[in-house]
C-alpha cells in the first residue's frame, strides 16, 4: 500500500518505518533522475480518488472475460463476500503484472453485483506515475495504496481490495509459490480494527505458476536506486520469448489453471477501534489471517497440484477423453 513521510499518508503494505531502508529524500543522499518520477508518484498519492467510472468497467468486462479464458479461472466461495457495507478483501499477491486472479475476482464482482457496485483496490503507487495507465487504473477503481485512501474509501462505506505482500510477494520465487508471504505488514489489520470492518480472505492458486520467477532481485533493486521509487524488487524471470530475462522484458505467461477461493470473513469488530494501537492484538489478528489463508492455499494446491498441466489438458480436450474412457469402464 502507500508510504509515510512527513505529511505523507502511512503505507499499510510496507514494514513500519523503523524496519525500512533510508529514503531518497535524506539531505545527504545525492539527487538521482529517479527522483523526478518519485515526485510524480508523490503528487498522485494526493489526487482525487473518486474517479471510478462504472461505464468504463462495464465496457471492459467482455475484454477481461476474453483474456481470462487463457487461464480458465474459477472463483469459489463468492457467497462469503458481504452483500453490503465496507469491508477489506485481503489477497495473496501472485502472477506478477498479469494478476489473473485479481481480474477474475473483479470480473465475477461485476457479473454478480453490476458495474455500478463500487469496488476499489489499493494499487502499487508507481503505476500512477505512468500517465495513460494511471487514468485507466483510476477509472477501474484502483487508487494509490496508502492508509489515507483506504481510510476514506472505507469511511464512505465501500469495499477495498488490498494485497499486503506487495511487490515482494508478487515476485516471490517460483519455488515459494505455495506460500502466503504478507511480509509481516499489519496495516490491513489496523485498518480493519479502526473501522470495525470484516476482513475477507481471497486466496489464489495457479497465478504464480503462470510466471517463473527465479529471484526477486532485492539487492539489485537497491543498487539501481529503485528504492527511491518505493520499488523493492528487480525480478529475473524465465519464459518465452526471452528465456531468462529481467522482468522489464515481458515474458508470455504460461497457461495455468487459476483457482481463487473467498474465505469466511474474519470479524474483529468486538475488539474495538482502540485495539488497532495494541501490538499484541494486531499481531494476533495478522497471524490468524495468514494461518487461515495458508490453510486455504494448501487445500487448493492439494486439490489441483499441477495448474499448468491441468490447463493444457483442458485446452487440448484431454480431460474429456479421460472422462469418456472412465465412463466406458
Amino acid at each position: 500500500m502507500g508510504d509515510d513521510r512527513g505529511e505523507r499518508p502511512e503505507r499499510s503494505d510496507r514494514p513500519e518505518r523503523s524496519d525500512r531502508p533510508e529514503r531518497s529524500d535524506r539531505p545527504d543522499r545525492p539527487w538521482s533522475p529517479w527522483d523526478l518520477l518519485r515526485a510524480r508518484v508523490d503528487h498522485e498519492l494526493h489526487a482525487d480518488i473518486d474517479q471510478r467510472d462504472p461505464a468504463t468497467v462495464e465496457q471492459l468486462q467482455p475484454l477481461v472475460g476474453a483474456w481470462l479464458r487463457y487461464f480458465d479461472p474459477e472463483i469459489h466461495g463468492f457467497e462469503h463476500v458481504p452483500a453490503e457495507g465496507p469491508f477489506l478483501v485481503v489477497g495473496n499477491h501472485s502472477g506478477g503484472v498479469y494478476m489473473p486472479d485479481y481480474w477474475a475476482f473483479l470480473h465475477r464482482w461485476v457479473q454478480e453485483r453490476g458495474a455500478d457496485a463500487p469496488l476499489y483496490s489499493m494499487a502499487f503507487d508507481f503505476l500512477f506515475a505512468i500517465p495513460g495507465a494511471a487514468a485507466m487504473a483510476r477509472r477501474l477503481g484502483s487508487v494509490p495504496a496508502c492508509h489515507a485512501n483506504a481510510d476514506r474509501i472505507l469511511g464512505e462505506g465501500h469495499p477495498v481490495i488490498v494485497y499486503p505482500g506487495g511487490d515482494s510477494e508478487d515476485y516471490r520465487p517460483w519455488t515459494e509459490r505455495h506460500r502466503i508471504e504478507l511480509q509481516g505488514r499489519t496495516g490491513f489489520v489496523r485498518l480493519a480494527l479502526r473501522h470495525g470492518v470484516p476482513v475477507v480472505p481471497l486466496v489464489a492458486h495457479g497465478s504464480h505458476d503462470a510466471i517463473i520467477v527465479l529471484t526477486r532481485g532485492e539487492t539489485l533493486a537497491r543498487r539501481l536506486g529503485f528504492d527511491r521509487l518505493r520499488i523493492n524488487v528487480m525480478p529475473v524471470v524465465a519464459g518465452p520469448p526471452w528465456g531468462i530475462a529481467p522482468v522489464q522484458l515481458p515474458t508470455w505467461p504460461l497457461p495455468a489453471k487459476v483457482t481463487a477461493r473467498v474465505g469466511e470473513p474474519l470479524d474483529w469488530s468486538h475488539l474495538g477501534p482502540e485495539a488497532a494501537e495494541d501490538p499484541t492484538v494486531v499481531q494476533a489478528c495478522y497471524d490468524e489471517t495468514v494461518d487461515r489463508m495458508q490453510a486455504e492455499l494448501d487445500d487448493l494446491h492439494a486439490t489441483l497440484p499441477h495448474p499448468v498441466a491441468t490447463r493444457v489438458a483442458t485446452a487440448l480436450g484431454l480431460d474429456r477423453l479421460v472422462g469418456s474412457a472412465t465412463r466406458r469402464r
